[in-house]
């Protein structure tokens, strides 16, 4: 435990809660070792301060150490950024340049927003860790290095893995020794210490006296859920420093720093479909609300199938079914409006009813084809919109590209 607290002090680490203190011990037990780290957590926990506690306590300490958001740099230029490029190897390439992975040979890298590095680059990053070896871009002589690699996400890689969006067998190799930094929230106990830490800096930046919290806004400030976590917290408490009116700063003066939070959405939403291990698209998701809703509809119709018969086979069960608990819905009749007979789905096949009695009966199965009603939806809309694929399209929610692909794929003359 007193390490955990001398690696506290020396980077500056606020709080002692028990998650906070078992991630730190993670990054001290293995700093000591070439093992490759993946960091996890939320924007703004502080996944960069591990990384550096983690090769501050290695035996590489003294060699360079570098930082890269991958999140940053455009996919076009990546590859050269950490493998270096030869002199014409594209355009723009007037000499030729050193990438990271070389000019910290010996030390260590940091790759943040490890998630949103591009497939290609994620092959060669595969390389590196197996053999050491990565390869120029414009050039095929084979160079090795010896660098640790610290990954950093925000982001569920193994859901992006499913989703086809980052390589499985790279984040297995990654995920050599996970390390989950805790969001604020989950934190809540050390929020007053981190807030009147930060207060206390701030006064002395700025040649002021450091303000304090009443009781209801601690409260207030211990149970916001601090989607920003330490560095929104951060910047709280510089505002107010900077603005509050008093040093004494009551729950109505703290509120109106803190954002508003969004009303819950309790509306239906769409859920990516990952079927195949490959992420929903274009229609994806669209197909599975309406094969839900065919399928719905074909019970329905199937129940109001057997009800009809049910009632020629057994008049009586007319008049009893008129008085269970839906009759007043049922029997509802506006008083201006003349009563009209009820439209009861017609069957497949005619029937022939002598004496109430069902002489010829078969059910026809609907398709329950998605194509099928995809298509159909399709000739609708461009049927309700003369042709005018922009409308169809919007009338269908999807884009005019989308659609110009599914006109070409049912083979649909507009």
């Amino acid at each position: 435990m007193d390490n955990i607290q001398s690696i506290k002090n020396r980077f500056g680490i606020i709080g002692n809660s028990q998650a906070l203190n078992y991630a730190l011990q993670v990054a001290a037990q293995v700093a000591n070792t070439d093992l490759t780290v993946l960091i996890s957590g939320e924007s703004g926990v502080g996944k960069e301060v591990f990384s550096q506690i983690i090769h501050a306590l290695s035996a590489r300490k003294h060699n360079p150490f570098i930082a890269v958001n991958c999140g940053a740099i455009p996919e076009g230029t990546i590859d050269s950024e950490l493998f270096g490029h030869e002199k014409g190897s594209f355009t723009g390439a007037v000499d030729s340049r050193k990438g990271y992975f070389e000019t910290v040979n010996g030390g260590t890298i940091f790759l943040d927003e490890i998630g949103e590095m591009p497939l290609g680059t994620q092959a060669r990053l595969l390389r590196v860790l197996e053999t050491g070896e990565y390869i120029r871009v414009g050039s095929s002589k084979v160079q090795k290095t010896d660098v640790r690699v610290i990954a950093a996400t925000n982001r569920d890689l193994l859901e992006r893995t499913e989703q086809g969006k980052f390589r499985e067998d790279l984040y297995y190799r990654l995920n050599t020794v996970p390390i989950r930094v805790p969001s604020l929230r989950d934190r809540k106990e050390d929020i007053p210490m981190l807030f009147r830490k930060f207060c206390v800096d701030f006064a002395e930046r700025y040649k002021t006296t450091s303000i304090q919290l009443d009781d209801e806004a601690r409260d207030i400030l211990v149970n916001y859920p601090w989607p920003g976590n330490v560095r929104e917290l951060k910047n709280i408490a510089e505002q107010i420093s900077v603005l509050a009116p008093e040093k004494l700063v009551h729950a109505a003066d703290l509120r109106r720093f803190l954002p508003e939070q969004p009303a819950v959405n309790r509306l239906p939403a769409v859920i990516p479909s990952t079927h195949n291990g490959a992420a929903g698209g274009d229609f994806s998701s669209e197909r599975d609300i309406l094969y839900k809703l065919f399928f719905d509809m074909k019970k329905d119709v199937t129940e109001l199938k057997k009800m009809f018969f049910d009632v020629l086979q057994n008049p009586g069960m007319a008049h009893a079914a008129a008085f269970q608990d839906s009759a007043p819905m049922h029997n509802f009749q506006p008083a201006e409006t003349p009563a009209t007979p009820n439209i009861i789905a017609a069957p497949a096949q005619p029937l022939i009813i002598h004496d109430n009695k069902i002489d010829h009966h078969e059910e026809v199965e609907e398709t329950l084809s998605i194509a099928d009603k995809e298509k159909e939806l399709i000739e609708k809309a461009l049927k309700k919109h003369k042709g005018k694929r922009k409308d169809a399209a919007l009338d269908l929610g999807i884009s005019e590209r989308t659609l110009y692909r599914k006109l070409k794929e049912y083979n649909i003359n507009e």
